[in-house]
């Protein structure tokens, strides 16, 4: 009888995770995804509740994660770079990947990506290099004022032998 009382807990409180989860705003799903991952939770919560899952066999169990297109393909055009997450493009995918709880590391390593994988297109960000430089972003006031004052400040005169004798 008390494996029965587990048995119906470890549903009941996975049914309950899994309601909280997707009632959470930023959680973003399909239908067809909601039962494996009811089940999923249902496996975690039972083996937490049978002590059958130790430490080791759980950092064991790490998902291999397949993108939705390969890094080349990404990218390929300089307007945007496709997400490996979902195959949609994006300008810039920090904001995509705050929405699914990932940083640019972990987004980097989750599909073995280089160090240096960028996380905005190329067109994008040339285009905001271009405005920042326009309207004066990185220089320092000191550098920006020593070449207007070089420009109006005339040429020094040269001394001549008699004014250096006096």
């Amino acid at each position: 009888m008390p494996d029965e009382s587990y048995q119906t807990d470890s549903l009941e409180l996975a049914t309950e995770l899994t309601i909280a989860w997707l009632r959470n705003p930023s959680t973003r799903t399909s239908a067809e995804d909601v039962p494996a991952f009811l089940m999923q939770m249902h496996s975690s919560v039972q083996s937490l509740v049978d002590g059958s899952q130790t430490p080791e066999t759980a950092a064991e169990e790490v998902q291999e994660y397949v993108g939705a297109v390969t890094a080349r393909k990404s990218l390929a055009n300089p307007d945007h770079i496709i997400s490996m997450i979902d195959g949609k493009p994006y300008k810039t995918l920090r904001g995509h990947l705050s929405t699914n709880g990932m940083t640019p590391a972990e987004y980097r390593e989750r599909y073995n990506l280089k160090a240096d994988y960028p996380m905005v297109a190329a067109t994008y960000s040339e285009s905001r290099r271009a405005m920042a430089k326009k309207i004066g972003l990185g220089r320092k006031p000191a550098q920006t004022s020593a070449a207007k004052a070089g420009a109006a400040k005339p040429a020094p005169r040269k001394r001549k032998a008699e004014d250096a004798v006096e």
